[in-house]
């Protein structure tokens, strides 16, 4: 009985959904207005190791970098990257750390100046810390590279968010 009852409610849904606001962000492919805009944010340089994995991230994201001069909007990011023992063992060593990794992020409008978008993102990760030094060290690295990954993603998709808002 269930089983017949469902596709019959699906069908009278249907119609609800077409009045619905939802709309792909990404419409219309390299040719949408939003992919025109994220293709014109200049990444500004970011200090540190961290730095330099989020600029790659970012403008891995964002596709390839305008040319001086043809940039209509610039990125400045600033970080805070620390790295947190928890878990002291009973000889009163570190068994698991926390890596956090926190963005400031600005939009910058480059004819004027104006801050369109003044945001922040971040994540953590939580890893083991073992009698290896090596492994351990790795494991913090590979937090890192992984962390810039996920944190430049959700700043990617803050500013196409804006990006539609503006048009």
């Amino acid at each position: 009985m269930m089983r017949r009852f469902l596709p019959l409610c699906a069908l009278v849904l249907l119609p609800a959904l077409q009045g619905c606001a939802l709309q792909p962000l990404y419409a219309g492919g390299s040719q949408a207005s939003v992919a025109q805009g994220l293709g014109s944010i200049s990444v500004s340089p970011i200090q540190g190791k961290a730095g330099w994995l989020m600029h790659n991230a970012l403008v891995d994201r964002l596709g390839a970098e305008p040319a001086s001069g043809e940039a209509r909007y610039r990125l400045d990011v600033k970080l805070d990257d620390k790295l947190l023992g928890l878990g002291l063992l009973s000889n009163n060593t570190v068994g698991r750390e926390r890596r956090i990794l926190r963005a400031r992020y600005q939009l910058v409008d480059a004819a004027s100046g104006d801050i369109l978008l003044d945001a922040t993102a971040g994540s953590d990760a939580g890893l083991d810390v073992v009698s290896s030094e090596y492994a351990t060290v790795a494991a913090e690295q590979t937090a890192l590279e992984n962390l810039t990954k996920v944190v430049a993603g959700r700043i990617v998709t803050n500013l196409a968010v804006k990006l539609r808002a503006r048009r």
